[in-house]
């Protein structure tokens, strides 16, 4: 069992554990709204989760049993900008520095617990898989608010979902139950609340089952080659699948099969 790392900056909780990384918005008096400070930290922490070859999977959560994440916090300063001041000071990477990334090749669970609303659906739909509590909602409420979901949200909804049902959200800003949007594809499993961390868990361990060489080579194909056709795609080199091909867990992994027994991933 590897070494339990935490850390927790600027109300952000950042544990490492066993190969698995949790990231926690902690602000629970605003629900886990995000400011800027907020921000910057959850941007620092995908940059070390990148640098770190011993993560093999990241859950990112909300603190309490209310949210997830509610998106923007509302505060005297962020409502004094424009419009137009907020979208020229948009963050390629995304809101929390993850909605629009495309250099963590780790694969990302969102554990949505409660509201996930705003900035926080835009999380959710940076992530790679999802399993919420069935009290969750979801929604891009910005409109309601005069705003606009420019991190990712209106661009990215359309592209998971059916059309009609992205729209339906996008131009009414509603909220969506954990049930509707397990139907509409968004999230891979909704279970009772008190069943979250159980289901979260068999995710991880199915993905730790797997080769961590092959999982970073998976999800990097996917994040840099949703521009091409499949076949272009294939031709490729991309630096995370050549280093699977020639990887300690390829052989592994042949040996193993083999041998009739588990196998045990050198992870290089």
């Amino acid at each position: 069992m590897s070494a339990v790392v935490e850390e927790r900056v600027d109300q952000v909780t950042l544990t490492i554990e066993d190969h698995v990384a949790t990231v926690v918005i902690d602000r629970q008096h605003v629900l886990n709204a995000v400011d800027a400070t907020t921000h910057a930290r959850l941007n620092e922490i995908w940059e070390q989760l990148e640098n770190d070859p011993s993560v093999r999977a990241v859950v990112v959560t909300g603190a309490g049993p209310r949210a997830f994440c509610v998106g923007a916090d509302m505060s005297a300063d962020a409502v004094d900008k424009t419009g137009l001041e907020y979208w020229a000071g948009l963050d390629p990477n995304g809101f929390g520095g993850l909605s629009l990334r495309t250099t963590l090749d780790i694969p990302v669970i969102a554990r949505v617990n409660g509201y996930a609303l705003g900035g926080g659906m835009e999380i959710v739909l940076g992530a790679d898989i999802v399993v919420a509590a069935s009290r969750a909602k979801f929604g891009l409420t910005e409109p309601r608010v005069g705003r606009l979901a420019l991190d990712g949200g209106i661009h990215q909804l359309v592209r998971r979902v059916p059309y009609t049902q992205a729209m339906g959200m996008l131009l009414t800003g509603r909220k969506a139950s954990a049930s509707e949007m397990h139907a509409m594809g968004l999230v891979n499993e909704v279970v009772p609340d008190e069943e979250v961390d159980a289901a979260v868990q068999r995710w991880v361990d199915q993905i730790l089952a797997c080769a961590p060489t092959s999982v970073r080579a998976v999800k990097q194909m996917v994040t840099q080659t949703s521009h091409l056709t499949a076949k272009e795609a294939r031709g490729l080199r991309l630096p995370a699948l050549m280093a699977a091909l020639d990887s300690e867990d390829s052989a592994e992994g042949v040996r193993a099969f083999q041998e009739k027994r588990p196998p045990v991933w050198p992870g290089r």
